[in-house]
């Protein structure tokens, strides 16, 4: 069984309550008819069957496993509070940032939103791939000197949407590769297209796709020479959840990799601006990336866009399929089909993110994060365990050798009311670990820690 599966149905546990012989694979509605003599009789009559159409459900659908990772969990820590009412519950597992957007990009929004009361300043629909400002600024920020230009960049609403419009461009006919473990949205999206087989529970994978484990033993980054070939691979640096970041040689050997095989990486870079050393932030820093990537990201992280929705994807000039068309011309398609472009709202949020006042009130941000990233990790390490990640990403890696990541879940849910993430729910090379978000107010991670603490001391 899937450590993702629900719990028995409420079909079965039903018939645990009214009891075997009371239903059979019909329920009767009873209905009364009184007769003159006084006698009663009852008469079943068949329920009403809800109608249903002729079209068949997509396959690929029925093959995902219970539900997508996190409202699973927040369906879990709803049970909980059932359970625990008065419960002081702190959640530290989905990754959603906590803390105020700084005012320097929510004034620059609110005076776009004003202004589109006047009309000098409405504007209705803007060009799909985000306005050439915004799509500039981010070239010139993220990518200067690395041959990114601003036709290169589509601004979209977040880096998630960005993974499912590649996943469109890309089609069914596909063969796919994911880090172990990775962010599931890469393996859900692959399932959804049809690009996949069965899942095959004793493995905990889906047939037809390559997950490249990465483990403590390889530095989180994967033995490529044991690699197969497929046509895309998705990498994410720093990792989520592991937090592990590539260096600059690893990612080389990508790229090589990537070439060798005509592969098409996906890169996801919406930690990057964590990274405090030398790694890469991007992969196009690595020579002849721009021949066989595309960048993904997103101001979620950064800037605490996690409701406000503002992403982009850089597609470079020179990445062409076998036959030699331009991926960005088809992806450029798929955007003025898809997407109307993002809100202009938010992508105002957006250009006075990448002011100069507004960069260094994103790194206030982050560096809040850092700190609470590193009380983590020091709680942790204090308490004997093997901890990963926290210098590059906010996130921490906490391997509990030899038991169920669900297992672990469930204990520090039910003993310290705190909400972590298991990691098998990023894939089977997450078994054995459990993944802590950085993101929340300082108070709760003090207290959370102070709970993890009276829990494993």
């Amino acid at each position: 069984m899937s450590s993702m599966q629900l719990s028995p149905s409420i079909s079965s546990s039903s018939s645990a309550i009214f009891g075997q012989k009371s239903f059979n694979s019909r329920t009767f509605r009873a209905s009364i008819a009184l007769k003159r003599s006084g006698v009663c009789k009852c008469v079943a009559t068949p329920e009403q069957t809800a109608y249903t159409t002729k079209v068949a459900r997509n396959e690929n659908l029925a093959k995902l496993q219970a539900g997508y990772l996190f409202p699973e969990i927040a369906r879990r820590r709803g049970a909980h509070l059932l359970k625990y009412p008065d419960a002081q519950v702190i959640s530290l597992g989905i990754g959603d940032t906590t803390e105020p957007i700084p005012d320097v990009i929510t004034s620059a929004m609110a005076e776009r939103a004003r202004a589109l009361s006047t009309l000098e300043g409405y504007s209705g629909y803007g060009a799909e791939q985000g306005e050439n400002k915004l799509r500039a600024a981010i070239a010139s920020t993220f990518y200067k000197g690395l041959g990114i230009e601003e036709t290169d960049v589509f601004v979209s609403d977040g880096a998630k949407c960005d993974i499912t419009r590649l996943q469109i461009l890309f089609g069914s006919n596909v063969t796919m590769a994911v880090q172990d473990p990775s962010y599931p949205a890469y393996v859900d999206s692959s399932v959804i297209m049809g690009q996949t087989g069965q899942f095959q529970k004793d493995v905990e994978k889906f047939g037809n796709i390559e997950y490249m484990r990465c483990n403590p033993e390889n530095r989180f980054f994967p033995d490529l020479s044991s690699t197969a070939k497929t046509d895309i691979i998705f990498f994410c640096s720093p990792n989520n959840p592991t937090g592990a970041t590539a260096t600059r040689e690893q990612l080389t050997q990508l790229v090589q990799f990537a070439k060798r095989n005509g592969s098409i990486i996906v890169y996801d870079s919406a930690y990057a601006m964590y990274i405090s050393d030398d790694s890469p932030r991007s992969i196009f820093e690595i020579p002849g990336a721009k021949e066989v990537a595309i960048e993904t990201s997103s101001f979620s992280k950064y800037a605490g866009f996690t409701g406000v929705r503002l992403g982009w994807t850089a597609v470079p000039k020179e990445l062409l399929y076998s036959g030699g068309f331009p991926v960005a011309k088809d992806f450029n398609r798929i955007f003025c089909t898809c997407f109307n472009g993002a809100s202009n709202i938010c992508q105002a949020g957006g250009l006075a993110c990448l002011s100069p006042e507004g960069l260094s009130a994103m790194q206030d941000v982050i560096g809040f994060y850092k700190e609470n990233t590193q009380i983590i990790v020091d709680t942790f390490n204090s308490l004997g365990f093997k901890v990963y990640g926290g210098k590059n990403a906010p996130y921490v890696w906490v391997h509990f050798p030899g038991r169920s990541s669900w297992d672990v879940f469930a204990e520090i849910l039910e003993k310290t009311h705190v909400v972590t993430t298991p990691g098998s729910g990023f894939g089977p090379g997450g078994e054995g670990f459990i993944r802590v978000s950085a993101f929340g107010h300082r108070e709760n991670v003090l207290e959370a820690c102070r709970r993890f603490k009276q829990l494993y001391k």
